[in-house]
Order: structure tokens, then sequence, then C-alpha cells
């Protein structure tokens, strides 16, 4: 059996990453899709005892949990696709690069663009400097789009 086409969502605690999940979650509900939903930790300055780095990295997967329930549940309810939320730490360039090369199953990586201002730093690299070197699409979702526009777009 083939695996599924999947979408890759970095979240944040930003609007325009719940766009793009709420995007993410309809592509896949129409493509009998999935989608996986990274969350990146960046690493600590200093951080003396393993323990307070494993509390902060569930901390970290305990609220991107809660960012992808109330943005995307009733979608996933409907649609009964899953969302596979992992949490890695690192620099979130590297991380991203490096997840999505060891995974032939991801179709596309879905980001979302602030409104105004500053794209962020994943759109910056992957829509700019690396732009053509993933092995897969990049989707990139403006932030300002309301959910009906979701809706027809994906």
């Amino acid at each position: 059996m083939q695996p599924k086409r999947t979408y890759l969502v970095v979240v944040d605690d930003s609007d325009e990453a719940r766009v793009a999940l709420r995007f993410a979650a309809r592509r896949a509900a129409k493509t009998n899709g999935a989608i996986e939903v990274l969350g990146i930790v960046e690493p600590q300055d200093f951080v003396q005892f393993g323990g307070v780095q494993a509390a902060i990295e569930e901390e970290q997967k305990l609220r991107i949990e809660g960012v992808v329930s109330s943005a995307i549940g009733e979608i996933l309810d409907e649609s009964g696709i899953e969302a596979n939320i992992i949490v890695q730490q690192g620099e979130p360039v590297k991380t991203v690069r490096d997840y999505i090369g060891d995974r032939a199953e991801v179709a596309a990586l879905v980001l979302g663009a602030a409104p105004s201002g500053n794209p962020g730093p994943l759109v910056a690299n992957f829509c700019g400097n690396d732009a053509g070197r993933l092995p897969c699409p990049v989707m990139l979702i403006p932030g300002s789009l309301s959910d009906e526009r979701l809706e027809q777009l994906s």
C-alpha cells in the first residue's frame, strides 16, 4: 500500500500558522491525505539539567496539541483525517530540512505568511535562499485568508 500524501505544517502560536494548518487539513481531507504538524523547540542557551529540557519539550508538545485542536479540531472530526504531531528540538530551518529529507511521503511543506511585515524566517528561507532545494513543493498560505476563501482554494 502506498503511503498517504502528507502535508507538513510547521506550527507556532501565530495566526498565520493556524491559517496554514486549516488549509493543509482541508487539502488533506479533499485528497485523502494526511497532515503532520511539526513544532520546533529552539535550543535554550543553557539548560543545566536534562529534565528541565524534557519538561520544556513536553510543555511545547502540549501547547502545539492545543493549537492544533483549536485550529482544526472540527475539520479533523468531520473528515476523519489524523494529525500526527511531532515536536523536535533544533534550529528551525535545519530541523525542517532534515525532517522532510527523511520522509518521501511529504507531498508539500505548508507555511503561513504573516499578513504584513516580515513573513517569518521559514518563509524567508524556503521561498528565498533555499527556494528549489527541497524535495517537495512549498505551499505559501497568506495569513490574511478567511475561512471561506481557504475553503475555495483548498
